[in-house]
């Protein structure tokens, strides 16, 4: 591209155009025609590179198609973009978008990932730690690609959870938007233990049994479902629940309990379900003479009457015995006196907040 020095005859000076001069009665300069549709061309060319149709009506191709072209070289730009009220996003405020969710319950809806956009960047962060939901959503069919192992199209948004929580996307022309990174990237369900009584930001709550809706949060529903975990409302232990059974699901219950690995097919505790409750199992204690150890002759029976984990007690070589004589004389204990010296054994133990991964 350059000016057209080629066609000397319209009215140049080096080839470059000049004005009409009345008094010194040198015309203006003509636009020759090949150089105007090589001018045309070019930018035809920069649109189409773009991915673009070029259109006649459309003044405001060339910007899009140039947006476009240096987002795919470099789709983060240097812009920051404050919102405290729901807003869909334009092309132009994508880089970093800051949100402050505290005044109502808010929604930012992403443009739509499409040719035009081509490939770029948007950060996502929250600002504020108040209780109100805070969606990040697509525009239209689009899909943010997250949990594709649960659901193979990922879902049509996302949550930010608490003060500095944030997702960092990508467009990629198709109508997707992929993650490339953010605040926690544990699995959803997973289960930690913290030090304050806070909800820290990243997509967790409490391990509480909170009734969850399942259109607002269809990727722990989804995973509720491919869990193996997942049992009626009124035997759900400690797993997932169906809720009631159309609208609504539960989160695990798990406050004040204790937490066992599963067997898994292990030689230890076989048999359990998981999510499962189990009793306490039974241990007697001396009649404070010396340190000899009671079991009463009928403990089966006693075990089944006071509710406690039925299993028998099991030596080193694998049979099962019901009492131990040691070698002192021992003083046996009724079954009235059971209660008095026996009971459920609880080693000392420190009681941490229980957090789950909601996202």
């Amino acid at each position: 591209m350059d000016y057209p020095k080629s066609v000397p005859s319209v009215g140049l000076v080096d080839g470059r155009f000049v004005d009409e001069n009345p008094v010194a009665g040198t015309p203006g300069s003509l636009i020759p025609a090949v150089w105007g549709n090589s001018v045309t061309q070019e930018i035809v060319n920069v649109i189409a590179g773009a991915g673009m149709t070029a259109a006649e009506a459309d003044t405001g191709q060339l910007f899009k198609a140039i947006q476009s072209i240096v987002g795919n070289a470099s789709p983060m730009r240097s812009v920051v973009t404050r919102l405290a009220a729901s807003k869909a996003l334009t092309e132009q405020e994508l880089g970093l978008v800051l949100i402050d969710g505290s005044p109502a319950a808010t929604t930012v809806t992403l443009p739509a990932a499409s040719i035009g956009l081509g490939v770029r960047d948007v950060i996502v962060r929250r600002v504020d730690n108040s209780g109100n939901r805070l969606v990040v959503q697509t525009s239209g069919t689009d899909r943010i690609r997250f949990h594709t192992h649960l659901s193979s199209n990922g879902y049509p948004f996302l949550v930010l959870m608490g003060n500095g929580d944030w997702w960092h996307l990508r467009s990629d022309a198709a109508g997707n938007w992929w993650p490339v990174g953010r605040l926690d990237g544990s699995s959803v369900g997973h289960i930690a233990f913290e030090t304050t009584l806070s909800v820290l930001p990243g997509g967790y709550a409490a391990l509480n049994g909170s009734l969850l809706s399942r259109t607002e949060w269809p990727w722990l529903w989804d995973h509720a479902q491919q869990s193996g975990m997942l049992r009626s409302e009124a035997d759900r232990a400690g797993a997932w629940s169906s809720g009631d059974g159309a609208t609504n699901f539960r989160l695990p219950e798990a406050r004040g309990e204790f937490l066992r690995v599963l067997s898994e097919g292990g030689l230890i505790d076989p048999g359990r379900v998981p999510g499962s409750w189990q009793k306490g199992s039974l241990v007697q204690g001396d009649n404070g003479v010396g340190d000899n150890i009671l079991f009463a002759t009928n403990i089966i029976s006693q075990k089944a009457l006071l509710g406690f984990d039925m299993g028998n007690y099991t030596d080193y070589a694998g049979s099962t015995v019901k009492y131990i004589t040691p070698s002192e004389t021992v003083s046996p204990i009724s079954d009235a006196d059971l209660l008095n010296h026996g009971g459920i054994t609880r080693p000392r133990n420190i009681a941490y907040p229980g957090r789950i991964k909601l996202i």
